[in-house]
């Protein structure tokens, strides 16, 4: 059964949202994209909405990545390991999911939303160092930061299908 024409333009126009706060600010558009899919395009499943979001986002993140490596901006030892962190925390999570009902994952998700929101109002502790890179020096210490945090952001993007490195 092909979708009807309403239903495709709720969902190209949520994909638009989507795709626009994800270009804008560089995350945080994911957060959209299920409560999106299940009440704008009328998705049944929490479980297909969390999919089909983790894909979407991943294919603009993918896009997102060629500007930002021509500019500079990506660090890839810590991008590595962080990435297979992530990969694993995700497969977690993402079979964690399965075994949660729809509506209480919604419900969850809707505890997360609101939790994320309030820690973005919350003032950064500081600025970084931008010129930080994974070495042999620095490894001891900065590895097991990226690969916790790393698995932790898989293992939410895996239950939820969203991106919380952007908090």
């Amino acid at each position: 059964m092909t979708p009807g024409l309403l239903t495709s333009g709720l969902a190209a126009g949520s994909g638009g949202v989507v795709g626009l706060i994800l270009g804008l600010v560089g995350g945080g558009g994911s957060i959209l994209a299920v409560p999106l899919l299940t009440y704008v395009v009328g998705v049944s499943s929490p479980h297909v909405a969390i999919g089909t979001s983790a894909l979407a986002v991943s294919v603009s993140a993918a896009g997102n990545l060629v500007p930002q490596w021509r500019a500079g901006n990506v660090k890839w030892r810590c991008a590595a390991a962080f990435s297979v962190a992530g990969v694993l925390g995700a497969l977690a999570g993402s079979v964690a999911a399965k075994a949660v009902d729809g509506q209480s994952l919604l419900a969850l998700f809707g505890v997360v939303m609101l939790v994320v929101g309030g820690l973005m109002l919350r003032k950064r502790r500081g600025d970084g160092d931008p010129e930080v890179r994974l070495t042999k020096a620095n490894a001891p210490v900065l590895l097991p930061w990226l690969l916790g945090i790393g698995f932790a952001v898989g293992l939410f993007s895996g239950f939820f299908g969203i991106d919380v490195a952007s908090i």
